[in-house]
């Protein structure tokens, strides 16, 4: 555990090396690399914390937009000794991870991100086919109605994505699906997982659109990846992110849904760990 930004963080850490940082999404923890990070710590030191309002981190009424989420990751890192790092983040934290490196270039050597493409890219695609796959942001947006309905049966509603969204449903075994459900029965876990949702507006869509207005662009090489099972695989995923990055290798998984670490944890790993090590090279 950490002190950071005014809360407790949860994290992980293994191995030795240049830092890497593994940012899970939503509606998971830390614990969504559990097979990842093995394979990284070979070479890396690999923090892989527990998002503010995610798992055993503290679960405060505000601070859900990317910048103050970014603003905790940056300090856990500080505080563990570290400049520069690379980072990859999946799904939400993939959110997180892209406003980090647009906040502190400074400090965030390598960016991948992992079956998300920026979320202002996102409303101007809101058509029917991606509303289909994408209506829970605008249900999670709501406030108090998700947390009223999911809270009735976490693992129903839990289960639902974990079955939808993957390619390889072998993978969410009982035992996974209970880690996570365990996650998000604590007191304030829904609320904080659907907080993150409801900053979109306005809170993160100022940050994107003056952002965007102005200019600034991820300078430093950035990994986009997906799952080829996945919405991703349907859209112009690496043109799209060119548009926000000046250095974009994109990779398509495949036989993989939206849950990229847990279905393919070797392909990713494989991928995370050529893309890190440029770095070095």
């Amino acid at each position: 555990m950490a002190t950071v930004n005014g809360i407790r963080m949860h994290y992980r850490r293994a191995g030795d090396g240049p830092p890497v940082v593994l940012l899970h999404g939503w509606p998971q923890t830390w614990f969504c690399w559990r097979n990842v990070i093995e394979s990284l710590a070979k070479r890396h030191t690999v923090i892989a914390p527990d998002l503010r309002g995610y798992g055993r981190t503290d679960k405060p009424l505000g601070g859900y937009d990317k910048r103050t989420m970014a603003g905790d990751v940056s300090e856990l890192v500080s505080g563990l000794g570290f400049d520069r790092v690379a980072v990859a983040g999946h799904d939400r934290g993939g959110r997180v991870a892209h406003r980090w490196a647009l906040d502190r270039p400074d400090q965030v050597e390598r960016l991948a991100v992992l079956d998300i493409i920026p979320t202002r890219e996102m409303w101007k695609r809101l058509d029917a086919d991606v509303g289909r796959g994408y209506w829970h942001w605008l249900f999670h947006l709501q406030p108090d109605l998700p947390e009223r309905l999911a809270g009735q049966d976490v693992a129903g509603y839990l289960g639902y994505f974990f079955e939808r969204w993957t390619y390889r449903r072998d993978v969410f075994t009982p035992e996974v699906v209970d880690e996570y459900v365990r996650a998000f029965s604590a007191p304030g876990a829904l609320r904080a997982g659907f907080d993150d949702y409801r900053a979109s507006f306005p809170d993160d869509a100022e940050h994107d659109d003056a952002d965007a207005e102005a200019g600034h662009r991820l300078t430093m090489p950035v990994l986009a990846m997906w799952g080829s099972a996945g919405l991703l695989g349907s859209l112009p995923s690496a043109d799209i992110w060119r548009g926000y990055a000046d250095h974009l290798t994109a990779a398509e998984i495949s036989e993989c849904g939206h849950f990229l670490p847990e279905e393919q944890p070797d392909v990713v790993a494989g991928q995370l760990r050529d893309f890190f090590a440029a770095a070095e090279s």
